[in-house]
């Protein structure tokens, strides 16, 4: 039987589209020995609930998801419409896929067992980062860390088991709901990014092996927090300013995080008079960001010590957060006098 090699096509007859989400995945496979197929069908998951979520924030000006709910949630804060849906979406997904035994979210007051004793991981999420931005039409996000459970497969889930230090995570990631959705994760070999296509109904790999600048020229800090704050702060604000820093400041931590992630610069969340504690979620919110940073060059600190090295007492602690760029983080911590 003749045959011929397979020849690309030429000119603007079909153009590439690139490395999709699953074929990425597969390909990376055997990072994970320990794994036969588990955390690869978990990041699936998370991907399809993130594009359903995706097309719901699309449509939230013609459908009635936009707005408060009526309820608070145990941050005692007022919950959106869209924080709902999300909480749905996502923890509907995780518990068809199989392969997650608990999640904790930021929508449910205690861990949500799936009643999967067979499930080997655990995932922390907070489904929607910024929600109350929706109404306004800015990004906003959903973060998520994922955990190999401690205790043995088949028994039920155990405190242990959750509360665990970020440097526990086996991947972590985060979806930009923006001018396109992206979704940007770790599995402890650096990180890379994916932006969604709507015609295809595929992530495609568009920012591989992304690196955070070593320096930058941003610092991202609500200003109006600054009565309340740390004079070491302030001066090290002052000497940011001095240097020709700009403020660049969301309000959706994924947004805010994601554009120092690829322009450089520091994201301050410091406790305050009436946050002593901080107010970022240690872990769905810090721990997933911390561990995407340090992957892709950066650091993450609440101050005193890294964010990854923090040990959890409950499911919803808070923490302050510094983090981007390494050389601002540090020169952030010698102004703390660590």
């Amino acid at each position: 039987m003749k045959t011929q090699p397979y020849k690309q096509d030429t000119g603007n007859l079909a153009y590439k589209v690139g490395v999709t989400l699953d074929r990425f995945i597969k390909s990376k496979q055997a990072d994970f020995p320990y794994a036969t197929g588990e955390l690869s069908q978990i990041l699936r998951d998370i991907a399809l609930a993130s594009k359903i979520v995706s097309r719901e924030i699309s449509r939230a000006g013609l459908s009635d998801v936009t707005g408060a709910f009526g309820q608070t949630n145990v941050q005692g804060e007022e919950q959106q419409k869209l924080d709902v849906v999300a909480n749905v979406r996502f923890t509907r997904a995780l518990t068809k896929g199989g392969e997650v035994c608990a999640v904790v979210s930021e929508e449910e007051d205690l861990v949500i067992d799936l009643h999967n004793s067979k499930g080997k991981y655990v995932v922390a999420i907070d489904p929607l980062d910024g929600s109350s931005n929706v109404d306004v039409n800015v990004s906003i996000g959903t973060i998520f860390s994922i955990y190999r459970r401690l205790s043995p497969v088949g028994s039920p889930i155990q405190e242990k088991d959750v509360l665990q230090n970020g440097s526990g995570q086996v991947a972590a990631g985060y979806v930009l709901y923006g001018s396109s959705t992206m979704l940007v994760y770790t599995t402890g070999h650096g990180a890379n990014g994916f932006t969604y296509e709507r015609s295809l109904g595929e992530f495609f790999l568009s920012h591989p092996e992304m690196r955070m600048p070593e320096d930058g020229a941003i610092y991202t800090i609500n200003e109006g927090l600054t009565p309340h704050i740390n004079t070491n702060i302030l001066s090290y604000l002052e000497a940011c300013k001095r240097r020709g820093a700009s403020a660049r400041y969301i309000g959706s931590l994924v947004a805010d995080f994601h554009r120092n992630l690829l322009k450089g610069g520091i994201y301050l969340y410091p406790a305050t008079a009436q946050a002593r504690q901080g107010k970022i979620r240690l872990m769905y919110e810090a721990n997933a960001l911390a561990f995407i940073a340090e992957q892709a060059g950066g650091a993450a600190s609440d101050g005193r010590q890294r964010i990854l090295d923090i040990s959890p007492e409950g499911l919803h602690q808070r923490t302050p957060l510094f983090i981007g760029s390494k050389n601002m983080v540090k020169q952030l911590e010698e102004a703390l006098g660590n």
